[in-house]
This record gives structure tokens, sequence and C-alpha cells, in this order.
């Protein structure tokens, strides 16, 4: 199916299903209950699911691949952002001439920074690559905030205003982003008892990117370019030695992960139009750092379970305070519920990252494949435990 083999057309379409129905699968919980806090199945957190899904495939592409391991990705989120921007104040809020500039803009400059840090290899490769990110994240918060030539508008961040020329843009269209005048914010809500699904326009076309990324991102893992890539992760030298040259693989491999950081980076403009520098900031290129490795680094599905994960973390925990905690510990006696409060209160809210940093030491020791690995292992537990029945089933007495 789709040039893909069994294995991999089922991972495709396990992904789909989830991406389809993530409006009724991240809403678990009755709307008025008070585990309601942890359904996830709004339209803000649902996007950023699946953008952040795409920079971590793409991310997946070099690290994974090659070993080159990336602190400047986030410099391409950014381009891609203010590139779609700049597409909304030029010609109007069509989404699409957005994507395909911050697409080749991001391409471009990842071919630029790859062709000068791939000349070096290992933790210079990465110095080299955070470099280059704060220089972008520098040249956006300051240098080209200047009022002569004011390309991302300094520490404000670049938006849309009424006196922007929006040439294409006309009456009846959408004041916002849209798809040939489907609003991005278009948004259906469907009650079900006492739950309520949110089934919303922005987040489903994202979803449909997503999916073409990852199957593209299959397409390259399978094809004789991701073995080579392969190789160059597993012994670049030796491949040098056969008289292969490595370095066009990995630009090609560099310049594919920095268009999908710019197609990310475009898409959160396009369901928010808004670009600023904070997207450029080494801690953004930090964190597809630690989603890829703590969903699995190397695999096919493991970085979208880690942006998943991480994104959950910080908009779900973020948002529990000390007054829901004594909610959920009202039934005990004040003396116990203060103390339980006392416990927990370091590692919600404003805390949320000593939980995650807990959690991603435990995948990294005893997960070492990350949340794949997990996945794996329990899938094996229980393949062993049916297994067990079989065999003593097949058991027959001895002949006397």
């Amino acid at each position: 199916m789709f040039g893909l083999d069994k294995r991999d057309t089922g991972v495709l379409i396990i992904v789909t299903l989830l991406a389809l129905f993530a409006p009724i699968i991240l809403n678990p919980f009755p709307t008025d209950s008070a585990m309601a806090q942890f359904n996830a199945g709004y339209p803000d957190l649902m996007q950023k699911f699946v953008i952040f899904g795409i920079f971590a495939i793409g991310f997946n592409i070099l690290f994974g691949l090659t070993g080159y391991l990336s602190f400047g990705h986030a410099a391409f989120l950014g381009i891609g952002s203010y590139s779609c921007v700049w597409m909304f104040k030029l010609l109007g809020y069509n989404v699409i001439p957005g994507i395909v500039l911050s697409i080749l803009i991001s391409g471009l400059f990842a071919l630029l920074i790859g062709f000068v840090s791939l000349r070096r290899s290992g933790i210079y490769f990465s110095i080299l690559t955070l470099a280059f990110a704060q220089m972008c994240f520098a040249l956006a918060y300051s240098v080209l905030s200047n009022p002569r030539f004011n390309l991302t508008n300094g520490e404000t961040g670049l938006q849309v205003y009424a006196n922007d020329p929006q040439w294409f843009h006309r009456d009846g269209l959408p004041d916002l982003p849209h798809l040939f005048g489907l609003s991005m914010r278009a948004t259906q809500k469907i009650q079900v008892g006492a739950w309520e699904f949110q089934l919303n326009a922005g987040y489903y076309m994202c979803a449909i990117v997503m999916l073409i990324c990852f199957y593209l991102a299959i397409r390259i893992f399978r094809s004789p370019f991701g073995m080579m890539l392969r190789a160059v992760k597993s012994n670049q030298q030796r491949m040098n030695y056969t008289g292969l040259n490595s370095r066009p693989y990995t630009l090609a491999a560099f310049v594919i992960s920095g268009m999908y950081a710019g197609l990310a980076g475009g898409l959160l403009s396009a369901v928010d139009p808004l670009a600023g520098a904070e997207r450029m900031q080494w801690t953004a290129s930090g964190e597809v750092v630690l989603m890829t490795i703590l969903g699995g680094a190397g695999t096919l599905i493991g970085p979208v379970l880690g942006a998943g994960f991480i994104k959950y973390f910080e908009n779900i925990f973020s948002k529990i305070n000390d007054n829901v905690l004594h909610s959920w510990f009202a039934f005990l006696p004040d003396g116990l519920e203060d103390f339980m409060v006392f416990i927990i209160h370091p590692f919600i809210g404003k805390g949320w990252h000593l939980t995650l940093g807990i959690l991603f030491m435990l995948v990294v020791i005893y997960l070492p494949g990350g949340l794949v690995e997990g996945g794996q292992r329990v899938l094996g537990w229980f393949r062993k435990r049916s297994a067990k029945p079989d065999a003593k089933a097949g058991k027959t007495e001895p002949a006397e």
C-alpha cells in the first residue's frame, strides 16, 4: 500500500486513526467532572501535538539516521513562522502561499547553515548549529527590527495590521488565516451526554500535513538514501574509506530536516498569525531534542509520541495549582490535606519542568529506546503471557 510493506502500512494506519479521532480519544473524562483537568481534546493543544510532531519527525531524519545532533533547529522553526506571516501581510490570509514560502526559505537557510556546520562533526557540529541559531535569534530580536527595514518587529513579534497590502484579500474572506475561505478557527462542537468534542478545521489541516510528512519520513527511512544515512551514523570514517563522499548525504538530510522545521513554523503561524523571536531560542532547540530522545530516536513513531508527551505535560500539568490540589484532597483531614498539597506543589504549575525532568531521567535510564521501547516491552510481555497457555496445551502425556 503506497509503496510500503505490511508493517509500515500498519504503523501509518494506526497514526492516521489516532490523528483523525484525537478530539474524541483525548477527551476521556466528562466536561463537568474533576478529572476534566486532564482532557487534552481542545484545538490549541491538539494543534501543538501535530505541529511539534512534524518538527520532531524532521529532526529525527537528521539525528535518528545520521547521528548528527543539532542544537539549532529552532532557527528554522522561527524562519518558517516569519515567512508565513509575511505572506499574510503581502498577499492575504490564505495559508497555502505562507506554508510554501516557509518550506522554501527554511530550506535555503538550512542549505547555507548546513554547508558550513557539516564541515565538522560531533560536539563541534552541535556547537556550530547552536551558534547559528543564536545569531538568528539576535537578528530577529534586535537587528532586523530596525525601523528602516522592520522584518521581524523585535520583541513585539511580527503580525498582520490593517494597513498591510494583502493584495489578494477581498471582501467575503475571513480576516484571519483560512484555507480557500475555510477559517482555521472554525470549530464544530458535538455534545454527547456529559462529553463535549471539538472538531477544529485548523487541527485537521495540520493533522493531514503531519500524516503526509510521516509517510514521506517512512519512505526516506526505507530508501537507499536512508541506508546511506544509517551508514554515516554507523561508521562514517569507514564509509569514506570506501570512496563514498558522505557530505552530500548529510547535507541533504540537514536540508530536509530544516524544511520540516520550517513547515512546522509555518503551521504555527497558520493557526495563530503571530511570529516572535522566542521560537528561535536555544530552549526550543533543546525541546525538540528531548521530544526525539524521549519518544525513541531513530524510530518512526517515536518523535510523534515524544512531542505529544512533552506538550501534554507543558499544557496540562502546568495549569494545575494549589486550588486544584485542595479540591482533590478535600476528603482528607485538614492537616493531612495541607501536607499532601505541600508535597505535590513543587511538581505542578511552574514546577512542571521538574516532573518532566524526573520522567525523562527514568526513561533514559530504564528505556534507552524511549517510549517506543517501553511499548515494545509491554507487547512482548503480553505475547509471552499468551504463549505460555498455548505451550502448556500443546504438551501431551508421555506414552506408558
